[in-house]
């Protein structure tokens, strides 16, 4: 399987980028990519996605900064995604591991690539201003 590490440094502390990214309420004013907009139905967190309504199953709170999470799309599909925040000279980093799904062109996975880029940047704008 190929991996791609994005990741993009925060000047806030791993605390701060963990409480935030780690809600899924906040999904829409940073992950464009994943969430438009987001609701909890039956216990279930439900994106609007480029890809239709999706649902989103972060991994429990922990103290690790690990911010993995599960998307199940519209077909059913399960896409497991890595995502991790670290302490990074003073501020965070945080690592988002991209990985090429069976079949998926180079194309697609570039452009998978740069919508996860620019929704880390998009938090960090929104984090570093706040």
């Amino acid at each position: 399987m190929e991996s791609q590490h994005l990741s993009v440094y925060i000047r806030r502390s791993v605390d701060a980028v963990y409480d935030y990214a780690s809600d899924p309420a906040n999904l829409p004013n940073w992950a464009e990519g994943l969430s438009v907009g987001i609701e909890l139905v039956d216990g279930d967190w439900v994106s609007i996605s480029p890809m239709g309504k999706v649902i989103v199953e972060m991994v429990e709170p922990n103290k690790l900064g690990v911010l993995d999470h599960w998307v199940t799309t519209p077909e059913g599909d399960l896409f497991y995604n890595p995502v991790r925040v670290i302490e990074a000279d003073g501020g965070s980093e945080i690592i988002f591991t991209l990985r090429r799904q069976p079949g998926m062109s180079d194309d697609a996975f570039e452009a998978d690539a740069i919508a996860v880029v620019t929704d880390l940047a998009t938090l960090k704008e929104l984090l570093e201003r706040g």
